[in-house]
């Protein structure tokens, strides 16, 4: 239908297929044209840490080929400039492919191929000798084997560059408050009813742990992600790849990046499967666990202010009602569990992904590398904003605190060893049905000498075993 609008400029491209009409300022060619025209699904692309690696890895290919005599040495030294343009995201704009596409991530492989080759074109000065796609920026490559190659180093270098400083930086957090709150006294409860007491620091240090533990795990399984399937290309042989393209490609990336690579020790294994991404996928999923349990306890130790639990007092950042006047709700707990709740989501996919390995190749990769990587930069995020805005800020409502653990009826517990099991519950419950203190009762029915009794019912001394 003719709107009235001019028409679009465009150039022809022509491939194995025909002829496809290219935007005239589009550094992609024929085969980004039909994938972006085949792949309209989700409108998102593929992030930012995806494509960084992918221009390394294009860059490292191109130093490693010329080193082998496998590509000439001026070819090599535009398309390195042109990769590393693509790294820096300078690129950006012409990679427009939906995420959501062919299960290798071949279109965005030959994306990247094609925008490198036309860009280095561009920078030489002159068309020829003509820069190839194919023949020269994805020598010695295959999509098979660049795109695991991609997801390996991106995921990796995403939980060194945010994800674990972001976890580190909460649990600092966490221990902190945990010191400054040690001297107070609070109830402790299980199934959420009443037990005996501890301190605020207990709590919240136990909060840090969890923390620590899940940043521990996530390093871990980061590490799996060192091995890499560069130099398998099309089904894990190598074929088309020269001897020692792997080890000097993997060589340069370990260089660039400051991290230690190598070379999958088995090829079919790094093409066939995604368990290393699954496993780290595991560890963000345990960590957003861990984030969940602390925001969630957090939240319910602030209720109220008047009429919950109390115990706790929260950063006022924000009104959180439009009706009700006042009112300040724990906007950062909320936070961190929706972004939780979606980190869980995301290992779901990717445990799914995983599964659609056959044979020599897994066809699941972009779901793999979106997910993975969304769940690294929602959980760094998330960490991060909850420790600067939320826990930074804890403080403890010391007169409530000692209100309620007064009036726990747990603190007869501490009787058990003198007076029995069955003679403490008697108590208990007796000064339930009352309204009255454990203390109040038990000194009236004179079931311990004052001091004694004063001693047993002391909440801190009951905050330590013994």
């Amino acid at each position: 239908m003719d709107d009235g609008a001019p028409a679009r400029p465009a150039r022809v491209e022509r491939d194995a297929l025909g002829e496809v009409h290219v935007p005239a300022g589009a550094l992609w060619g024929a085969a980004t044209q039909r994938a972006l025209e085949n792949f309209p699904v989700s409108g998102e692309r593929f992030p930012r840490a995806f494509l960084e690696a992918l221009g390394w890895i294009k860059e490292a290919a191109a130093r490693a080929n010329a080193e082998l005599g496998a590509l000439d040495v001026e070819r090599a030294r535009w398309i390195s400039r042109a990769a590393d343009e693509v790294a820096a995201g300078d690129l950006d704009a012409h990679f427009p492919l939906d995420v959501f596409q062919t299960g290798s991530g071949t279109s965005t492989n030959m994306n990247a191929n094609e925008v490198i080759a036309r860009r280095a074109a561009e920078l030489r000065g002159t068309p020829d000798p003509p820069i190839h796609p194919n023949d020269h920026v994805n020598r010695s490559q295959s999509s098979n084997d660049v795109i695991p190659t991609a997801i390996h180093v991106a995921a990796r270098e995403a939980v060194h560059a945010a994800l674990l400083p972001a976890l580190a930086r909460l649990e600092c957090s966490l221990a902190a408050r945990a010191a400054a709150l040690a001297d107070v006294v609070k109830p402790g409860r299980t199934h959420l009813m009443d037990a005996t007491p501890l301190t605020l620091g207990q709590e919240v240090g136990g909060w840090a742990r969890q923390i620590a533990l899940a940043r521990e795990r996530v390093e871990r399984a980061a590490e799996d992600l060192a091995e890499l399937a560069l130099g398998g290309t099309a089904v894990g042989t190598g074929i088309n790849c020269p001897p020692g393209f792997p080890a000097r490609a993997i060589a340069r990336l370990s260089e660039r990046s400051g991290r230690a690579y190598r070379e999958a020790a088995d090829h079919f294994a790094a093409q066939g499967g995604q368990e290393p991404a699954l496993a780290l996928s595991g560890a963000l999923r345990a960590a957003a666990v861990a984030l969940y349990k602390v925001a969630s306890d957090v939240r319910l130790l602030a209720s109220g202010p008047r009429c919950g639990i109390g115990e706790l007092v929260l950063p006022a950042l924000q009104p959180g009602s439009s009706i009700m006047p006042g009112k300040v709700n724990p906007v950062m707990s909320e936070v961190a569990t929706q972004v939780a709740a979606q980190v869980i989501g995301n290992d779901a996919a990717i445990a799914v992904g995983a599964l659609g390995g056959q044979l020599e190749l897994n066809t699941f990769l972009p779901l793999v590398a979106r997910n993975l990587l969304e769940s690294i930069r929602l959980l760094a995020s998330a960490s991060r904003l909850f420790a600067e805005r939320c826990v930074d800020g804890l403080e403890a409502d010391r007169a409530r605190a000692a209100e309620l653990v007064e009036r726990s009826l747990m603190l007869a517990t501490a009787l058990v060893p003198r007076i029995g099991y069955d003679a403490a519950a008697e108590l208990a419950k007796a000064a339930h049905a009352s309204g009255r203190s454990l203390r109040e009762l038990a000194r009236e029915r004179g079931l311990l000498p004052e001091e004694e009794l004063d001693a047993l019912l002391d909440p801190r001394r009951q905050t330590g075993g013994g």
